[in-house]
């Protein structure tokens, strides 16, 4: 099988994949509507097929894999206690489960919910800079794109004094549960993290039960709808869902999206004369370099794309990332930033259907903000050294990026 992985069409485990899998994506936009991996998923790049599988109505939930090689390493992976992340959050139910616990979070993630803290997002965004100010060179990761969105959901959620470094390492460690896992040693590693972000959650829950606020936690405990409420294992996986996805993402949004605007000096100069320009921008920077790279869906029928039928019960990666590059949709420059790309709304960075990422608004204002701010405080923002990406393949982002202002 390892030989096999090596000289597929498609090996997200190539030398060099995550530094710059798009390259990888194209060859197989341009050879096929659908690939088999030797793993056993199945992947679909090109736009309008993406797109189409994401508004399908197929499912998250891996309990309807077919028996085969999928099934068997996510058996392997997740099927135990905990993995809160695979199984018990949104992120894994259909309708109507699904349904019943966005419901429940949604209410604090309106448009005008999110409005309402762009205030405190931009004072948090300038306290950060002024920390650097005239330090000459700083990590921008380390700075700003990380702990913006990190003390943004902690506000949100009302969460007591966590150990930030600790929840950071935890959340690096169960966002590959988000990836094709395969090493055994990993895949322990990724069950200790588990259990021990769900300590922290349920530890925050409980205080939180005792110290209620005008906060979404508080909420979340005290939601009810039809006589429904949230259990303590729907609890402790929402709250460890929104930690993840309330900054993981959106670190990544911030750092690949200014690494983007470095790496094309004309754009930087263009956002700098037109800061009206931000909100197109974080669009455009999205579509580039999407902080998600895909998103799966499991057939509950056999499943057409092109000329291509893709048994039910099969595991397939909807990628975001190649979408978003096809010149089929974008046009010739599809592989270029231009922050004033018309359309560029379009992409399929925050997905399709009923799975849409719920923190769409709060990302964008947050990187919107982040873009007004920096723009303002440090015009000569410059590049300062190599930048190292994380790793992933899924959650794909800048680990460092060195910068001088």
């Amino acid at each position: 099988m390892s030989e096999a992985v090596d000289t597929a069409l498609f090996n997200p485990f190539a030398p060099g994949f995550t530094d710059d899998p798009y390259p990888h994506y194209a060859r197989v936009r341009e050879q096929t509507a659908a690939y088999q991996h030797p793993l056993g998923f199945w992947l679909v790049t090109r736009y309008d097929d993406v797109a189409t599988l994401l508004k399908s109505g197929n499912s998250v939930d891996d309990d309807n894999l077919a028996e085969g090689p999928m099934r068997d390493l996510i058996r392997s992976t997740y099927q135990h206690e905990g993995v809160h992340l695979r199984g018990s959050s949104m992120l894994d139910r259909d309708p109507p489960d699904h349904t019943r616990l966005r419901r429940l979070v949604a209410k604090a993630f309106t448009a005008r919910a999110i409005e309402r803290l762009r205030p405190r997002v931009a004072a948090l965004v300038d306290a950060m800079l002024d920390d650097v100010a005239g330090a000459g060179t700083f990590d921008l990761i380390e700075t700003l794109a990380f702990p913006l969105p990190f003390a943004v959901i902690t506000e949100m959620l009302g969460m007591p004094d966590v150990d930030t470094v600790r929840l950071r390492e935890l959340t690096g460690t169960v966002v590959r549960s988000l990836e094709p896992v395969v090493d055994p040693e990993l895949m322990a590693r990724i069950q200790a993290a588990d259990a021990e972000l769900a300590e922290v959650a349920a530890e925050g829950i409980a205080w939180k039960r005792r110290n209620p606020g005008d906060d979404l936690l508080t909420a979340l405990i005290e939601a009810e709808e039809d006589g429904d409420q949230l259990t303590d294992e729907d609890l402790i996986a929402q709250v460890a869902l929104l930690y993840v996805a309330g900054h993981e993402t959106t670190v990544n949004l911030i750092g690949n999206g200014v690494h983007a605007l470095l790496r094309h000096p004309d754009q930087h100069a263009r956002l700098s004369a037109e800061p009206g320009l931000a909100a197109n921008a974080v669009e455009e920077m999205l579509r580039y370099d999407s902080p998600v790279q895909s998103s799966r869906r499991i057939t509950l029928a056999p499943y057409r794309v092109g000329d291509v039928e893709i048994p039910e019960g099969s595991f397939v990666n909807a990628s975001l990332g190649s979408a978003n590059r096809d010149a089929a949709q974008w046009g010739s420059d599809a592989d270029e930033l231009r922050i004033d790309r018309e359309g560029a709304r379009k992409h399929v960075s925050f997905g399709a259907g009923p799975h849409h990422c719920l923190g769409a608004a709060l990302a964008r204002m947050e990187a919107a903000v982040t873009l007004e701010r920096l723009m303002a405080r440090l015009p000569g923002l410059e590049p300062a050294g190599d930048v190292r990406w994380n790793g992933r393949i899924n959650l794909r982002g800048l680990a460092t990026l060195p910068v001088s202002g």
